[in-house]
């Protein structure tokens, strides 16, 4: 058996994990499932915390950043990005 990962990444409202959950992307090494921008209108999970109590881990929280002067209310990004990972066994 191998292991393969499975990448959620979640855009939550703000940099606290128990926020509620903006916009989201799956990428799944196992080949099992496949994902598009817009195939979903529910978020899988309705906060960063919740994803952490179903199993996922938590692999990368982009650092903080203060906006500068005059970009205070830009909306063209999405700023607070975390990145899950689950690991599954496969068979070859």
């Amino acid at each position: 058996m191998a292991m393969r990962q499975k990448i959620m990444v979640l855009y939550l409202a703000s940099s606290a994990l128990d926020t509620p959950v903006v916009a989201w992307a799956f990428y799944d090494g196992t080949g099992d499932e496949s994902h598009m921008a817009g195939d979903c209108d529910d978020p899988p999970y309705t906060t960063g915390l919740a994803a952490l109590k179903d199993g996922w881990r938590l692999i990368q929280a982009n650092p903080l950043s203060g906006h500068s002067e005059g970009n205070e209310f830009r909306t063209d990004y999405l700023k607070y990005e975390f990145l899950f990972e689950q690991l599954v066994q496969i068979n070859e």
